[in-house]
């Protein structure tokens, strides 16, 4: 008998707290003027003990501030990326060579790309527009008694600027002669005019590249960092020139091509595969020797990341709302009992129960809600303040993450103010006005 009663209480109290966010909305609804009268005391409340209410909602403030600070930065550095990505071009696709996962099962050793191998797919690929090959090594720069080492040397074609956006603002690119002839020519990026403390002057005249004499042609515009990496520290030669100073990249030819438009992205991946499959004699089941990537994917991956940091790194630095609820707690009982005697004289003169139990319901939401907003203001004012900073990407703080923020904060004065506004709400009027 006992144990049937107990199951009953149980079942009673879980079906209690189960509709109790709807005998919440209920009453607030059934409340409004109650309600707006509640929030003023409220405020009142907050003001009258103001070092004591910054101190409560501390924790509200901290996890709103972090929160509104780490997405809007995530967020500012994901957009930089696919603006970045997007400015490349979106039907763009890159082939590189590269053995597969358990290549030696596939009696597979090396993987190469070659001219024969580009030139074949510029022949026989439909979907495919403008192609280039490009070439990757380091040199050393000498101009003057000027050294810098280790700059990225890219051989590339004619069309590269088209298809990658690299375009020169002084001289002109390298031309379709230059590439025949292997001409010994160059353009080069921004970063390098400061490496060799020379101008614009140097176009039209000479440096030295690994000891051969290149003819400065261009300047390429300046086109900033990309994931802490420059993109002007770099010097463009026609990939003939390359190849005839470094013999050893002929098999590694980076193959950098664009669709005829975005729709035959698909099947011109489909035709390079094929074309590349057959002329490297691969057999059906074995893996390809070679990789080819599409600016969709990197955008996509992109994308993905956004979201899964925003989401982890959030999620991480919004534990602290639930210190910051827990005080909010405390401070609400320790508050239920200063105030013991005004809820009993409340109660003697018709409030109910519900009545005590908004009242401080709302004092909880309200201070969390304040917390919430103080902590948006520093969140903005800390995404402004690094965007000053000339190596950091524009901050972007998106309107779902303000909701996100003011929601939540609400959410904790709710869930973490039911105990005090309960406890208060309980009190017998006469043992509360006999409350010292």
């Amino acid at each position: 008998m006992t144990g049937g009663r107990r199951r009953g209480r149980l079942l009673r109290a879980g079906w209690w707290l189960l509709l109790l966010p709807w005998r919440l909305l209920r009453l607030a609804y059934r409340s409004q003027g109650a309600l707006a009268s509640n929030s003023a005391t409220a405020l009142v409340q907050i003001w009258s003990n103001k070092v004591r209410s910054i101190l409560t909602v501390l924790g509200i403030i901290i996890a709103v501030t972090s929160t509104i600070t780490v997405v809007s930065v995530v967020q500012g550095f994901g957009n930089y990326v696919t603006d970045f990505l997007k400015g490349i071009g979106t039907n763009s696709m890159w082939v590189y060579p590269q053995l597969p996962a358990g290549a030696d099962r596939h009696g597979m050793t090396r993987a190469t790309l070659t001219m024969a191998d580009l030139n074949a797919v510029a022949a026989q690929a439909t979907k495919l527009g403008r192609i280039t090959p490009m070439t990757f090594t380091r040199c050393n720069a000498e101009y003057g008694r000027e050294l810098a080492e280790g700059v990225r040397l890219r051989g590339v074609g004619a069309d590269f600027q088209a298809i990658h956006n690299f375009y020169v603002d002084v001289g002109r690119f390298l031309s379709a002669i230059d590439i025949e002839n292997a001409t010994q020519v160059c353009c080069l990026g921004r970063d390098l005019l400061d490496k060799l403390r020379c101008d614009e002057s140097i176009v039209d005249d000479y440096l030295l590249l690994d000891g051969q004499r290149f003819l400065v042609i261009g300047l390429i515009e300046e086109k900033g960092s990309f994931a802490g990496e420059s993109q002007d520290d770099l010097i463009l030669i026609p990939h003939t020139t390359g190849l005839k100073m470094y013999p050893y990249l002929k098999d590694f030819v980076i193959i950098l091509s664009e669709a005829i438009d975005e729709a035959s992205v698909p099947e011109a991946v489909a035709e390079t595969t094929r074309i590349l499959r057959s002329r490297h004699q691969l057999k059906p089941g074995q893996p390809n020797d070679f990789v080819v990537e599409t600016q969709d994917q990197f955008l996509s991956f992109m994308n993905n990341v956004k979201t899964y940091a925003t989401s982890a790194l959030g999620g991480i630095v919004g534990i602290s709302l639930l210190v910051g609820g827990i005080g909010i707690m405390n401070v609400m009982l320790v508050s239920v009992t200063e105030r013991t005697r005004e809820i009993g004289l409340r109660k003697s003169v018709g409030a109910r129960r519900r009545d005590i139990m908004l009242q401080f319901l709302t004092e909880a939401v309200v201070l969390a809600t304040v917390g919430g907003a103080i902590g948006i203001v520093l969140g903005y004012a800390i995404g402004h303040v690094a965007s000053l900073h000339p190596n950091m990407v524009q901050v972007s703080v998106p309107l779902w993450a303000v909701a996100l923020a003011l929601g939540f904060s609400a959410g904790v004065g709710i869930i973490f103010g039911i105990i005090p506004a309960f406890k208060a709400a309980i009190l017998h009027p006469i043992d509360a006005l006999r409350h010292e």
